[in-house]
């Protein structure tokens, strides 16, 4: 047929000039499409791939400046101790060799529990936790105990060991894209992340390795799985109210941590009567505790802190704290109904402090039901509020509800047992009810009052 070409009026020269090229060209493309593999993996080792799912994307050619979403994450902080003193004994080359060295020995402590590095500063790694509150606190005592063994490996080389300092805290955050238009980067933005750094500085003064705020406590599934013991109750820098920072001291060597197990209660009584300025107590059972765990910094610093007051009159923390909690409009969350419950609660849980200081038990029974009763109620209007509204945060909010409820039980047991002390326990109401309820109120009510507002167009 006039026209019609086949490969049999192709001479076998062409034809085989035509396939060398055809494989040519596809070799060409297989490499150009490893090369944007390889390109969008090494890519990926700075704006890690779980950053961008955050901002629903899956290419990092789709980044835009400006792109941001919200979550609630829980963020980690960790840091080398007087690393500025190590690092002028090295040189520059040695640095960059210590530093690698010690952060691919983290790295693999992070990236198990779900966690993604954001960013190393320096020797500062900070991480994040999208999924568990617990993930974030398992990974940090992964970390204590890699670094047990990278300073095994240290002291058989004829190195000095190694200490890090670890905050951690729980909070929503809103995770986006920053810069102009020649250089931009991913970050987090919230008050959160400026606590848990502050967290992780605390742990110098208090020379432990591992710090947790209130918000994260309250945040775990199960606190009672871990070591915990509360630590300090300090303003810190940036924020308004005092903060409750916990230790968690699983990380421990064992006869540590078996000491610090046995002492825990009698610790926490003597914060209770450190923060109420009763120090001739706070003193007495701070020396028990270091009688049974001497090196036990904590409690060493402040039997310190004590000999101080009684020295001069004055100690870090004892003026900033009462045993009950005036309301504040600043603790308004902008839901009428919400702000009302709190307020009421409030001040139903300053009579119960005080009912339980005084030793009036039969007065306190009455409080706790009504507490119980009222904030249960609330707490189910507050439910089908966020399920009309579709509030995409509900599963925590609910989740710090129950928390408040079973501290509430706890707390109600150790009440009507009569056998605690009273000073103690009324420090427990502080720490666990009246706290939770302003920061509650602060934090996590304002960000549903917030999305009510917004679905209602106000």
């Amino acid at each position: 047929m006039t026209g019609h070409l086949n490969q049999e009026s192709i001479p076998d020269t062409r034809v085989e000039t035509l396939q060398a090229e055809l494989d040519r060209l596809r070799g060409e493309l297989a490499g150009i499409r490893q090369q944007l593999v390889d390109t969008e993996q090494a890519f990926g080792r700075f704006v890690p791939r779980e950053f961008l799912h955050f901002l629903s994307i899956d290419n990092v050619r789709e980044v835009r400046l400006g792109m941001q979403t919200e979550r609630k994450l829980t963020i980690l902080f960790a840091d080398i101790r007087n690393f500025t003193g190590l690092s002028e004994t090295m040189t520059p080359q040695e640095n960059f060799d210590f530093l690698n060295s010690y952060l691919s020995q983290m790295e693999p402590m992070i990236v198990p529990f779900r966690g993604l590095i954001d960013k190393y500063i320096g020797d500062a790694i900070m991480a994040l936790f999208p999924k568990e509150t617990d993930d974030a606190v398992r990974s940090a005592l992964a970390m204590l105990e890699r670094l047990d063994n990278y300073n095994k490996g240290r002291a058989r080389a004829g190195y000095l060991p190694i200490r890090i300092g670890i905050g951690i805290n729980t909070g929503i955050v809103m995770l986006g894209t920053v810069g102009g238009s020649g250089r931009m980067e991913g970050t987090v933005i919230s008050d959160a992340v400026n606590l848990a750094s502050r967290l992780e500085d605390m742990s110098k003064t208090f020379e432990v390795p591992l710090l947790i705020s209130e918000h994260t406590l309250h945040s775990l599934i199960d606190p009672d799985k871990y070591s915990i013991r509360f630590l300090a109750r300090n303003r810190v820098k940036g924020k308004q109210e005092a903060q409750s920072v916990y230790e968690v001291f699983d990380g421990d060597p064992p006869a540590m941590r078996a000491a610090k197990l046995r002492t825990r209660k009698r610790f926490e009584e003597a914060m209770a009567f450190y923060f109420v300025a009763d120090i001739f107590r706070a003193r007495t059972r701070l020396v028990r505790c270091l009688d049974e765990a001497p090196d036990d910094k904590p409690a060493r610093l402040y039997l310190a802190r004590c000999d101080a007051y009684l020295r001069n009159g004055h100690a870090e923390g004892i003026e900033e704290n009462e045993l009950t909690q005036s309301w504040s409009e600043d603790y308004s969350s902008g839901v009428a109904d919400i702000d009302s419950h709190h307020r009421a609660l409030l001040s139903q849980l300053n009579a119960l402090a005080t009912a339980v200081r005084e030793g009036r038990s039969s007065d306190a029974m009455p409080i706790l039901t009504r507490i119980a009763r009222e904030t249960e109620a609330q707490f189910n209007a507050e439910m089908v509020q966020m399920q009309d509204s579709r509030y995409r945060f509900q599963a925590d909010h609910d989740h710090q509800h129950r928390r408040f409820l079973r501290n509430l039980a706890r707390l109600s047991d150790e009440i009507l047992s009569e056998t605690e002390n009273a000073i103690y326990l009324s420090f427990r109401i502080k720490l666990l009810l009246m706290d939770w309820t302003i920061n509650h109120s602060v934090k996590t009510d304002r960000h549903l009052g917030h999305h009510l507002k917004s679905r209602s167009g106000g």
